[in-house]
């Protein structure tokens, strides 16, 4: 578990996302109930839950896209909405098909650069990182799903900031592609960011994630290192077996004998 005094929050430090007792309601449908957790710099953070937990709901929240019923979402010891060229503090890959499909891969990257102070040639060098420096001036309505995850990372990495969230960032990529984007969270995180990576690929968690944050129902069931998690699974042998035993009480869907489908 964390390695703070329990009851005092920890003190803000340049790039850690500090959740606190954040909840979220919808009506009488409860997304977020409660929840607190710290995602710290240096380490690669796994933030896992089943179908309906509230783990896209609380990164909404983290980037100031949905307002919390109650509670807040800090980042460097400061709401999203109140940073100042936010794209230099905070990447995010939510939704890699949230873009003008008329739009080249090369303007699509230079407006956000613009609107942040990004100085223009950042662009070329975020297009080269992620491999589409030859599909810069392409119009993105052609781009497979591999390709927009591509551009959706390197939105993320334009303002070269220290936090990064990035949700299934594995999606649509080929085995070479999984491959980079592994060893990429692992090298921004050696560099002294903040990485914190939603996923339902278990057996990606395991080869990528130092540290997991896991929820169901909206509520903290786990804020441990990843050997520590596997090792507290009841002896289980593989990271997805001991999430399995934890979030058995926390699936939205069940099968026809009751047992729990898992994550998707």
């Amino acid at each position: 578990m964390e390695d703070c005094v329990p009851g005092v929050a920890a003190p803000s430090v340049p790039g850690m996302i500090e959740v606190r007792n954040l909840t979220k309601r919808y009506g009488q449908a409860v997304a977020v109930d409660g929840l607190s957790f710290t995602v710290r710099p240096g380490r690669v953070t796994g933030f896992l839950g089943p179908n309906g937990a509230g783990k896209s709901t609380t990164m909404r929240m983290m980037l100031g896209l949905d307002r919390p019923t109650s509670g807040e979402a800090l980042i460097g010891g400061r709401p999203y909405g109140r940073l100042d060229r936010p794209l230099r503090h905070v990447g995010a890959l939510l939704d890699a098909s949230a873009v003008h499909p008329g739009r080249s891969a090369y303007h699509h990257l230079l407006w956000q650069a613009q609107s942040n102070g990004v100085p223009a040639r950042r662009v070329r060098e975020v297009l080269r990182l992620v491999g589409l420096d030859g599909a810069a001036r392409r119009r993105v309505k052609g781009f497979s799903l591999g390709m927009s995850q591509r551009l959706g990372i390197a939105a993320a990495l334009l303002g070269d900031p220290p936090v990064l969230l990035l949700d299934e960032p594995v999606n649509g990529l080929d085995p070479e592609g999984i491959l980079w984007i592994r060893g990429l969270m692992k090298d921004l995180a050696a560099e002294g960011r903040t990485v914190l990576v939603s996923s339902h690929l278990m057996s990606e968690m395991a080869l990528t994630a130092d540290h997991l944050v896991v929820i169901g129902r909206g509520r903290l069931l786990a804020d441990t290192p990843m050997d520590d998690f596997v090792a507290a699974g009841s002896g289980s042998a593989s990271l997805e077996e001991a999430f399995l035993r934890l979030t058995s009480g926390s699936v939205e869907y069940r099968g026809e004998h009751g047992k729990g489908r898992g994550p998707r």
